[in-house]
């Protein structure tokens, strides 16, 4: 890549992360009063956070069983308020005992 790409892909990089940060200021310039849109609102950075790390956690193992056993208990063990060094130990130590079952039982890997 040349000098000239690598800036135009800089600039271009700079102008979207700018435009993502200044266009709310912008279009919003008064509080939101409809109930319905602050709630939407709300729940923006959750709904963005799940679809960012469900894919990359049931790709993350060298089977999808075991990524989904991982996921579920991580679920369940948050849904009862654990912290999430608890909740991310408990994933992983599902992760791993279902690949661990799935080589030494079932033979697969």
């Amino acid at each position: 890549m040349d000098v000239m790409t690598f800036f135009l892909y800089l600039a271009v990089m700079v102008g979207v992360t700018y435009l993502v940060r200044v266009v709310p200021y912008v279009c919003m310039r008064t509080e939101v009063k409809n109930r319905f849109f602050k709630s939407f609102l709300r729940y923006i950075p959750y709904t963005v956070l799940a679809v960012m790390t469900v894919p990359a956690i049931l790709g993350a193992t060298n089977s999808i069983y075991s990524a989904a056993a991982g996921l579920i208990v991580g679920i369940v063990v948050a849904y009862f308020g654990k912290g999430l060094l608890i909740v991310a130990m408990s994933s992983c130590g599902a992760v791993l005992l279902v690949e661990l079952f799935m080589k030494f039982v079932l033979k697969v890997m």
